[in-house]
């Protein structure tokens, strides 16, 4: 069976490891029979390089590549696939299967929704507004299908309302979108994040938020959440039913 590698995008944060690596630890975990390794893109050991060196060395004849992304930007389109070429160079031998990213799979909306109710926010609980918090891209049509997102998020709850703002150059930012749940009348506001892990970009937003609104709360990132597991164990199958059947038509 080929190992899954799942890769992170890696942060100074020391938070943002641990996290990463305790949703490895819940793959594991789901699927004990499979070999699941972690490695990041930057910042943090082991690197990509790393662990599909070792795997190679190993014996390994095939290896899957997971992305733990939440978006399919820069890193997942570029970086990863370059990286990936040049191991596929290194060792011929061994087929180095990229799947695609976790991206925004509804289930990772409903982890988002268990983590505000965690926090003590009830799903029929009129008075709450929540802005679902991500990273924003410079592609205009990934930020359209991230904005999508806030009806999912919105589910079957009686929220006031749901939006979306996004933490980099795009707009609308935090400020922007507690302004506008406030000029609708939305008395408590929840700031979710749409991040797997916490790091520099959720300390921005955290503080640019209570900035705007100090009576604001947050809710965890999505973290080790077993949905999580359920995604990237599915990104893996599919990969692997996909290669199957382009080896047994080369």
């Amino acid at each position: 069976m080929a190992p899954l590698i799942a890769v992170a995008h890696g942060s100074r944060d020391p938070r943002s490891a641990r996290v990463v690596t305790a949703a490895v630890a819940a793959i594991r975990a789901r699927r004990p029979d499979l070999d699941v390794r972690v490695c990041f893109l930057d910042l943090n050991a082991p690197s990509v390089d790393q662990v599909i060196d070792a795997v190679a060395t190993e014996g390994h004849s095939t290896a899957v590549v997971v992305p733990l992304l939440l978006g399919s930007a820069f890193h997942a389109r570029v970086d990863l696939p370059g990286v990936l070429a040049a191991a596929r160079a290194r060792h011929p031998q061994l087929a180095i299967v990229q799947s695609n990213v976790l991206g925004h799979d509804h289930r990772l909306v409903d982890a988002v929704r268990d983590r505000i109710v965690a926090i003590g926010v009830a799903a029929d609980d009129t008075r709450t507004g929540v802005v679902l918090a991500a990273v924003g891209s410079s592609d205009l049509r990934a930020n359209d299908r991230t904005r999508a997102l806030a009806a999912v998020l919105a589910g079957d709850t009686r929220w006031a309302e749901t939006t979306v703002c996004f933490v980099t150059s795009t707009e609308p930012n935090v400020g922007q979108a507690i302004s506008l749940l406030r000029s609708r009348g939305v008395e408590r506001i929840v700031i979710a994040p749409w991040f797997l892990a916490p790091g520099r970009l959720t300390d921005r937003l955290e503080a640019a938020a209570l900035q705007a609104a100090p009576d604001v709360v947050f809710s965890e990132t999505i973290g080790a959440h077993p949905l999580v597991a359920d995604v990237a164990l599915d990104r893996y199958d599919t990969a692997v039913v996909a290669a199957a059947r382009t080896r047994l038509s080369a």
